[in-house]
Formats: structure tokens, sequence, C-alpha cells
């Protein structure tokens, strides 16, 4: 499939629909406490987006040889790197989990974000892996210009990863987005500087790393999606979807209740007024 390059008007579906999806996030952080249920995250979740017209694009999605995923969005705890279905077991204090929302628009354009949370008071390793590895994010973002490859953005993440004696999870890798979940190009969180696919005005994609704090091996659980670490060690994940500019980057997921932006970003990191 070739990369799908965005005209202004898909570019501006494209901020619609990842600004709702950063906003069922918004809408969820005062809730995810001690105690509440992923399961009740997700039904929050569904919630929203009825509130605002969208709809997931997670409940019964089946790629091929998986079974339909069963839920709104997906809640990985603690060891879980990814695809952690919504459950009733209670969060509690010392957990971490990431959630990741993905919604569809009335017009059929998907926005992709997601974030950690930590749970009441945690440990400082499970702090210090939560707040490298969105600096890891923002450090393979503020890579993105037109001109510069895929491989630089992968690069950036895995220097730093590596570098804090962390490991960068390899079998799963940021996408494409845009009219359909999942589009070229892959985007790896690992690899050589200027390599790769060159990046050009108006490709849309999600930069996403999953780090732990043991080794980046991981493996499958029976219910066919949940992704854990082989080791049991704690894993985390941040994503948001960038959309290539003329002269750098647009972050097109940010929103009132997104955290920070690092000091050291330097690209065009807002989106357009």
């Amino acid at each position: 499939m070739p990369i799908t390059i965005k005209d202004e008007a898909g570019i501006a579906a494209m901020r619609e629909a990842c600004r709702l999806a950063a906003e069922v996030l918004d809408s969820l952080t005062p809730h995810i406490q001690p105690g509440i249920t992923t399961l009740e995250i997700d039904r929050l979740a569904a919630q929203a987006m009825a509130a605002q017209g969208t709809r997931s694009a997670t409940i019964g999605y089946q790629p091929p040889g998986y079974p339909p995923y069963p839920a709104h969005l997906c809640t990985s705890v603690n060891q879980v790197v990814c695809h952690g279905i919504p459950a009733d077991k209670p969060l509690k204090k010392g957990d971490i989990v990431n959630v990741d929302v993905t919604v569809i628009t009335p017009d059929g354009w998907y926005g992709d974000t997601s974030r950690m949370f930590e749970i009441g008071d945690c440990s400082i390793a499970a702090r210090r892996l939560c707040a490298l590895t969105y600096q890891a994010m923002w450090l393979g973002i503020d890579q993105v210009r037109p001109g510069a490859r895929l491989g630089d953005i992968g690069h950036a993440i895995q220097k730093f990863v590596e570098g804090q004696g962390l490991s960068v999870v390899r079998e799963f890798c940021g996408h494409g987005i845009g009219q359909n979940f999942h589009e070229e190009p892959q985007v790896l969180h690992y690899g050589r500087p200027g390599t790769g696919v060159e990046l050009e005005p108006g490709m849309i994609f999600t930069v996403e790393p999953m780090v732990n704090i043991g080794r980046r091996d991981i493996k499958e659980m029976p219910d066919g999606w949940t992704i854990v670490t082989k080791d049991r060690s704690l894993s985390a994940q941040w994503e948001h979807t960038v959309l290539v500019t003329p002269t750098g980057y647009e972050v097109l997921t940010l929103s009132a209740g997104a955290p920070a932006i690092p000091d050291f970003v330097q690209g065009v990191a807002h989106a357009a007024a």
C-alpha cells in the first residue's frame, strides 16, 4: 500500500479526528484513580465518544488471524506492553496504565493517541519509566521535518532509551493513519539515522514507543490480543499523531489536558491556529 499524502481537506479532517481522540482522554483523566476498573474506564470512553458523535475504532476490530477486539479502547497495566483488554479488576495504588484511544469521526477519519497514568503513589522506577518514555516519544517527534527519514525517528528514540538502561519493544510500531486505522508507513522506534522512507509534507503517522524496564522480549497472552513483557517487568507507552508540515511538524493530538511538552522540543509542536 502506498503512503497517502493528505491534502488540505484531509489535514483539516485529521486535525478534528485527533482533537476528538485527545478530548476523550481529557474526559477520562479525572476518573483514573485507585479503585476504578479498566472496564469502567472503557464504559466512560464509550459514553464520551457517543457524546461527541464519534465511535470507537477498536471495538470489533479484527485483523487477519486475530479474534474481534472486545472493547472501546486498550488499557495496558504494569507489565502489559499493549492491547490490554479492559477488565473488572480495580486499579490500585502503585499501578501504571496506558490508555489508548482511537476514534472514527462521522465522515470516516481516525484519530489515535495514548497516555500513561500513574495510580496514586508509584515507585521511583515506575515514575522514571513513564517520564523517560514520554521524553523518548518527543525526541522521536522532534526529528520530523521534510527531507528527514523514518530511521532518524527510530534512532533518536532507541539511542535515548538504551542510554537510560531501558529497552525498546521492536515487534510493534507507529503507523500511518487517515481514513484507515493503519496505513503506510510503519514507524519503527529503533533504527539507523538516514535510512528509511523520506518524509514529505502531508504525511500523517503515529509515534508511539513502547519501553520496558527489563528486556525487550515480549509474549502474547491466550486472549490473542494482550502483549506482556516476557520477564514481567514494567512497560510504558505514549502516543501522538503527527503531521509533516512544509517547515517541520504539527502534533495533532495535543489538547488542553495533555501533559506539558518537554523543554528540549524544538519543532513546530502546536496545532495551527
